[in-house]
Formats: C-alpha cells, structure tokens, sequence
C-alpha cells in the first residue's frame, strides 16, 4: 500500500518495542474524515428513511414523550444539540456495519443520509446536519403519517412527487459540491424557478447554517416541479395549515412561501371560483 493511500483506513495503531511481561495495550486513534459524499441508491430517493432511520432510542423517545403542539420545537431542540456519538447503541450498530453503508448507491436496510455521514466521519468531531433528523425526517414522517390520508387523490401524488424532488435535488446539490465551490440549480419544469449558491468544495454537509440555506432553497423548486400549482384549492388550505408556526419565525420559510406563491396564486386565480371564500383566504395567504 502506497504510503499516503488510507481509502479504507478506519483506525491508527501505533506499536513499540515493549518487555515481555508488559500487559499495557497499544492505543488505537480510531478517526476518519471522508469529505466526498456518496451518492443515493435510486430505490431510496423519495422515502423518509433517506434522510434518517431511528435506529437507537433518542430520537424515538423525544418525539413520543412530547405532546403534539409542541414536537417541532423538542425535534428541532433535540436534532440541534444531539450528539449521534454518545447514543452507544447506535454507534455500535452503525460501526459494526461501516462498510455495508459508505459505498455508492448503499441499499443496506440502515443506510440514511445521517448513518452515512456518521461512518464517514468517525472521531474527527463532525456531526451529520440537524436538517437530516429535524426537518427532513419530521416533516417526511409526519406529513405521510397525519397530512396524506386527508388529500385528494392528486394531493397524494403530490405528496410523493414533492418527497422525490426534494431528496433528488438534494442528491444534486451533494454532487455538485464533489466537483467545486458553486451550486447551481433549476427547476425541472420551464418557469418554476433558479438559483445559485457559492458553497466551498466538499463543505456543504459540515456548516449546519449553510446547509439548511442551501435545503431551504431547494424547497419551491420541489414543490412546483412536484405539481403544487394544480392542486385544488382544498388540498392548498390544508398544505398551508401544516408547518408549525414556529418555523415561520425562520425568514427562510417565508422565502420558500413567496417563491411557491409566485406561480400558485396566477393558476389557482385562473382555475378556481373566486368566490369560493376558501380560495379567496388562500389567494391572499400566497400573495403576501
């Protein structure tokens, strides 16, 4: 092995001549900090485990311990300040498993997002960021859960095609952050929007703020792309009674709301009675 190749290196072992009768053991610095971000399995992209599995009991436990009105905020509290590191349960599963959950395209039955950053980054104090647990897999698992069996049939399919967008573009953004320090993306849909975002080279996962901009960004371009402008006017009022109200406090969801808005509010004007009273609270929701 060449002297600088440590690809499946997972630990450092260090030995010195020592007495016969020495019992001490050789300590071991078992770090690792793999910055190239390996891609999705197909099969994956678009289900609530991509983004994270509740493999130990800390997350788990958070949520069913909390009353409904005030989930977001103990998610949110938790995904912050947990330190995936100290649950000894998952660490040992995950490590004992390390080689089924970094390769490409991983269809192991405990590969997310969150495992995978963790197996490519041991002991070198990185943390997967807090949007994997919190806002993808939160809303994910609870908008399947509580939001989808009160849609239409076309607000299901939404539903699902927004789930898909949201994690493919994802997946694009983790690439194209492989291959430099720009981020570039368009809607997959003429008209439903851009942007660009300078990120530094193999950097996106480990700045909790820049990641959550760079996710936050990708939303509206999911949502259109996934068909939110021709939904009907009942699955619209139901989708803007969903995120907690204390993620509004975030500019960045309201940003998401404009963008969206832009297109929604000119096909739901053209498509629906305005004098329905439901489509005329929602015109003026989306026009702020």
């Amino acid at each position: 092995m060449a002297e600088n190749d440590n690809t499946n290196v997972t630990g450092v072992f260090r030995s010195f001549m020592s007495p016969a009768g020495y019992t001490q053991r050789a300590k071991a610095d078992k770090t690792r900090c793999d910055l190239h971000v390996t891609p999705a399995a197909d099969s994956i992209t678009g289900t609530c485990e991509y983004y994270y599995r509740p493999l130990g009991c800390a997350y788990t436990e958070t949520v069913e311990k909390v009353s409904t009105a005030s989930a977001w905020q103990t998610v949110k509290a938790f995904a912050t300040s947990w330190d995936p590191w100290t649950d000894k349960e998952l660490v040992h599963r995950l490590l004992h498993r390390r080689e089924q959950l970094i390769p490409p395209n991983c269809t192991d039955s405990d590969w997310s997002r969150h495992s995978n950053f963790m197996m490519r980054h041991i002991g070198c104090g990185h943390k997967p960021p807090s949007y994997y647990v919190s806002y993808g897999y939160y809303y994910c698992s609870t908008y399947g859960a509580k939001l989808k069996p009160r849609l239409s049939d076309a607000g299901k399919d939404w539903l699902d095609n927004a789930r898909w967008y949201l994690q493919s573009n994802m997946e694009d953004g983790l690439s194209q952050n492989m291959r430099g320090n720009v981020i570039q993306m368009r809607s997959r849909k003429p008209g439903n929007g851009s942007f660009t975002m300078e990120v530094k080279q193999f950097e996106l996962e480990l700045v909790e703020d820049t990641f959550q901009t760079f996710a936050f960004k990708t939303h509206p371009l999911a949502y259109l792309d996934g068909g939110l402008a021709s939904l009907p006017s009942w699955d619209l009022a139901k989708l803007t009674m969903q995120p907690n109200i204390q993620e509004w406090g975030d500019g960045r969801t309201w940003e998401q709301a404009v963008d969206s808005g832009k297109v929604v509010l000119p096909q739901m004007i053209n498509d629906s009675d305005m004098d329905d009273p439901i489509g005329k609270a929602l015109g003026r929701l989306m026009a702020k």
